[in-house]
């Protein structure tokens, strides 16, 4: 079994924060459910531009995903 990461601790964190299903990310992302459970479980980790993408649904930073942060705004 895989540990978990700030990245995918974050992840799910930020998904049931917005009241959404995996499906419902992956969806918005176009991406599979299989790939949000993946970095959920940390099996996977996001690439920068999911990382990018991520940030941007949850309206975070891509430093608070990271665990380089515990503030979740963004500066812009």
């Amino acid at each position: 079994m895989n540990q978990q990461t700030p990245i995918s601790k974050r992840v799910k964190k930020c998904r049931k924060a917005l009241s959404i299903s995996q499906a419902q990310l992956a969806e918005r992302l176009g991406m599979h459910q299989q790939t949000i459970s993946a970095y959920e479980t940390a099996r996977l980790e996001p690439g920068a531009f999911s990382l990018l993408c991520l940030a941007d649904v949850f309206n975070v930073s891509i430093d608070y995903l990271l665990g380089r942060t515990d503030n979740p705004e963004t500066n812009h």
